[in-house]
């Protein structure tokens, strides 16, 4: 019978792990034995992230968070989580070996995933080229051309801001017109360095260690053309990862975990949630790192409260109030 579990292994389920442990509440997290490490693992140079004035690669900012988190007593377990009950004063979480874990509360730090746009070459860009984010990496694109992928605010957004960097921006849509918000279409409009590729849509990347360029096929006719570029960014939406909740928990418009305000409490007495299973805004390694530490405290004082008999036969020792 644990205290905390943790699920996800990216900056929230890490710093949640920390501020648990640092409590002496022995977190279990589960990070996944596909993807541990979360969207990070994928990013190459971490230059916005506090405390490291040089960058860090991705990688090496998530295995530190890792050690940090296991310094103090948190168990790290490499499987995926196949179900969860949370129901009741004892959760349970089933792992895909089949071995239940029980606990008195259960943090969701299992994030959101990029959609893609299913091409195979895809994989072997990320990090050299191409990209999901451009508040995290548009700053590598300085004076290059570029190109952003997709028609709704988000779309718009990001390619508006990388032309603070970049010297040209393709936006490139498969229909003849935008899902965007009238502001958000006139502010693009209105920049002269962004230009729009209607009825068209990525149809492959190029490149050997970095992208060069990509073919363009038209959605009208089928055609194809080539593109030369230095970069390329995907912003058609993201999903959060919340099938292992549905029919449980509370969710928001967005597809995302409900909680209270600017805590980490969802619809279920001691289940909490952090980074961006609840976030659909921001989405940055800092502010999922914060919510971290919120869910963290949250169950630390929600433990501290309970009384320490939960049923007859299933004992667990709060601890001591902070």
């Amino acid at each position: 019978m644990q205290q905390i579990i943790i699920i996800g292994s990216g900056p929230a389920g890490f710093t949640a792990a920390i501020y648990a442990a640092r409590a002496e509440l022995s977190p279990v997290l589960f990070a996944s034995q596909v993807e541990p490490g979360g969207e990070l693992m994928n990013t190459t140079e971490v230059e916005n992230f506090p405390g490291f004035p040089e960058g860090i690669q991705g990688p090496e900012l998530m295995m530190q968070m890792q050690q940090q988190a296991e310094r103090f007593g948190t168990q790290v377990v490499y499987d995926d989580v196949a179900s969860v009950e949370l129901q009741g004063d004892i959760k349970r979480v089933t792992a895909s070996d089949g071995t239940v874990h029980e606990a008195s509360t259960v943090i969701f730090a299992t994030g959101s995933a990029y959609r893609k746009l299913g091409l195979p070459e895809e994989d072997r860009f990320s990090g050299h080229g191409l990209s999901w984010c451009a508040t995290c990496d548009g700053f590598f694109f300085k004076e290059k051309t570029i190109a952003v992928v997709g028609g709704g605010d988000s779309a718009m957004e990001e390619a508006t801001f990388l032309t603070r960097f970049a010297s040209k921006v393709y936006v490139i849509h498969r229909r003849d017109s935008l899902r965007a918000s009238k502001i958000m279409q006139q502010r693009a409009f209105d920049n002269e360095k962004i230009e729009f590729i209607w009825d068209s849509e990525v149809a492959a990347i190029h490149g050997e260690s970095e992208v060069t360029g990509i073919t363009l096929r038209s959605t009208a006719d089928g055609t194809e053309r080539d593109l030369a570029l230095e970069g390329l960014f995907v912003a058609i939406g993201n999903d959060p990862r919340v099938h292992l909740v549905h029919g449980q928990l509370e969710l928001t418009s967005e597809g995302t975990i409900a909680v209270e305000g600017r805590s980490s409490r969802t619809s279920l007495p001691g289940v909490f949630a952090a980074g961006d299973v609840v976030d659909p805004t921001y989405r940055q390694a800092i502010t999922a790192a914060a919510s971290g530490t919120t869910a963290a405290l949250d169950a630390e004082h929600y433990l501290a409260a309970r009384p320490t008999t939960v049923s007859a036969d299933t004992e667990v020792t709060a601890p001591a109030a902070v």
